[in-house]
């Protein structure tokens, strides 16, 4: 890891510290500046780590990409801008997993992971089924599945590589989103952003890392 991506990595952690400030204080216009350099930051990992000279590293900052579009769209509390926020994270969950199976999987990972994933999405989809109106039925069950299957592969990927920090960083990117179907759907508040926030951010920093460190595995 450079000192530039040392440094990002702070400025990520530290804005997202500053995000839930403001959030906390209903501070709109820093909400925005905070988040934006946030997410900025993390996208920025990724490049300094090489992204765009791999088919690994370009996928994953495809996913960033559309992670940081899904954010800044989610900072309106429009209904259909918030749509598009969630249209552009279904599109990030389903770039990381294209790009952890385009690397050597373990399919006894595969199968473990995606047994254990339908299990919790099945849960998450039973919890927020009452407060859901039939088009946010079939919209949050894709998206559900868009990330029981990025998780699966991010499994698969770390069993076959031992790299467990993709895994790590694909369930807690997964856990964050239940902070925001929590706010959005069952029980709005301060609290959701206070612990989704800073494990969003940890996790697609994670991911961003992996750039390096897949690179790095010889296949």
């Amino acid at each position: 890891m450079t000192v530039v991506t040392e440094i990002m990595v702070i400025v990520c952690l530290v804005a997202a510290i500053f995000l839930v400030v403001a959030e906390y204080h209903k501070w709109p216009i820093r909400r925005i500046v905070f988040k934006i350099i946030a997410s900025s930051a993390f996208v920025m990992i990724a490049l300094q780590l090489g992204a765009t000279t791999t088919t690994y590293g370009r996928l994953i900052l495809a996913a960033l990409a559309l992670s940081w579009v899904g954010d800044v769209l989610l900072l309106s509390r429009q209904s259909r801008i918030f749509l598009l926020g969630i249209a552009s994270f279904l599109l990030s969950h389903i770039a990381f997993a294209i790009a952890f199976a385009t690397r050597p999987l373990s399919l006894t990972g595969l199968i473990v992971g995606f047994a254990a994933m339908v299990c919790i999405g099945t849960i998450v989809l039973r919890w927020l089924w009452r407060h859901l109106e039939n088009f946010y039925r079939v919209a949050v069950t894709a998206y559900v599945v868009a990330i029981f299957t990025m998780c699966s592969f991010a499994i698969a990927l770390s069993a076959a590589s031992g790299n467990w920090m993709i895994a790590t960083g694909a369930l807690a990117f997964a856990a964050s989103d239940i902070s925001v179907a929590r706010d959005r759907f069952v029980s709005p508040g301060f609290v959701n952003r206070a612990w989704g926030l800073p494990l969003y951010y940890a996790a697609q920093i994670t991911l961003a890392l992996s750039v390096g460190s897949i690179s790095a595995i010889v296949v």
